[in-house]
């Protein structure tokens, strides 16, 4: 018996999926989270009686008591990753067992229940078999999965944590993160605000750090820029990471990346790279890194190339830099050699046009 029947899953096809036609509009021009499939996942969560009643449910509404406990605490977290179809016509997904285990160290940081990572694989195959028509075909795009848990106990008062939750799974088809896809981006270093904090939640997948980021965002947008890139939050003079992305500095063969403080996320992506670094002949080191020294290295050209990684912009050049009192070029502003072989290796991984030596692909179906 699976997890997910131990839990009750029940299966309730959508009696209003899009048509065909309807679908392949989406799929021609998906964008970024901007449409939705015809089914989602959910799981409760009773203090006492612990994870019951999964389900698969056409995608809707939710009907939530205005004094429920999410709205008012923000006691909440989610997770991101994608299905792939790959070009043997099989779909897979990249590394979910990483991403479960990520969404439990949210949890205990959250004083939120842990989901077994049984139960979090198994409902991304339910619900990608459901609505496999909707993972697309096109080189590039993919299905995003968005797994997340919110606290539903209604009742105001912050002495407790909630009592009960739901965990829940959307999907939404996907092409490029950034709209000029693999252009390199730039990027505004955030001095007036902070991210997190050492003792914070800055390593926890959680709504509150991407609430907090909205303001530095638009500050980057508003100054030219495509994102925000956060500093440490004591001295404003280490990097630690891009508003949704882990950060990679080229210094020729090697590859160094702000290290895991616990105030910056530890994306599966940044580790995949990580490992898969030393296939390519590069070396790798998790240190702190300066504004200065970016700065420095760009200039006396030791710094060949930065690039930012993760599940939604997967591997994109970082073009240039801009701040309140200085401003930049990496390299000559073009993606560079390094950047685009990381990128090639890992999306022939998840695509199925590369091998797979750690076995992070797992087939649906």
């Amino acid at each position: 018996m699976t997890i997910a029947q131990k839990l009750g899953f029940d299966v309730q096809q959508s009696d209003h999926a899009r048509t065909a036609a309807e679908r392949e509009q989406v799929l021609a021009n998906p964008g970024f989270g901007q449409a939705f499939t015809d089914h989602m996942i959910v799981i409760d969560y009773t203090e006492g009686q612990g994870w019951h009643d999964a389900r698969l449910v056409p995608y809707g509404p939710l009907s939530l008591d205005p004094a429920t406990s999410v709205f008012h605490y923000a006691q909440e977290l989610f997770e991101g990753l994608k299905a792939y179809r790959q070009v043997n016509g099989s779909i897979v997904t990249f590394r979910p067992y990483a991403n479960a285990a990520r969404l439990n160290r949210s949890a205990v940081r959250m004083a939120m229940p842990e989901l077994p990572e049984e139960a979090f694989v198994e409902s991304l195959e339910q619900l990608v078999q459901a609505d496999r028509d909707w993972v697309p075909t096109t080189e590039g795009h993919s299905l995003y999965l968005r797994p997340f848990i919110i606290a539903t106990q209604v009742g105001l008062g912050v002495n407790y944590p909630s009592r009960t939750y739901s965990y829940m799974v959307i999907a939404s088809p996907a092409g490029s993160y950034f709209t000029g896809g693999i252009t390199p981006v730039s990027v505004w270093l955030s001095t007036e605000y902070t991210r997190a904090a050492p003792g914070g939640t800055g390593f926890a997948k959680c709504g509150g750090n991407y609430a907090a980021a909205f303001v530095a965002q638009r500050q980057a947008v508003e100054n030219g820029c495509d994102q925000v890139v956060w500093l440490d939050a004591q001295k404003h003079e280490y990097v630690e990471e891009m508003g949704g992305m882990n950060l990679v500095f080229v210094f020729g063969d090697r590859l160094v990346t702000p290290a895991l403080t616990g105030t910056l996320l530890p994306g599966i992506t940044r580790d995949s790279i990580l490992k898969l670094a030393g296939d390519l002949g590069l070396q790798t080191e998790e240190r702190l890194v300066s504004v200065d020294e970016w700065q420095a290295g760009c200039e006396s050209g030791e710094l060949t190339e930065v690039f930012a990684c993760g599940t939604a912009a997967v591997v994109t050049p970082v073009g240039s830099v801009k701040g309140a009192d200085r401003a930049w070029t990496i390299g000559d502003g073009t993606p560079g050699p390094v950047t685009m072989r990381v990128r090639e290796e890992l999306v022939g991984i998840q695509y199925g046009s590369r091998p797979d030596p750690y076995g992070w692909v797992h087939k649906i179906c």
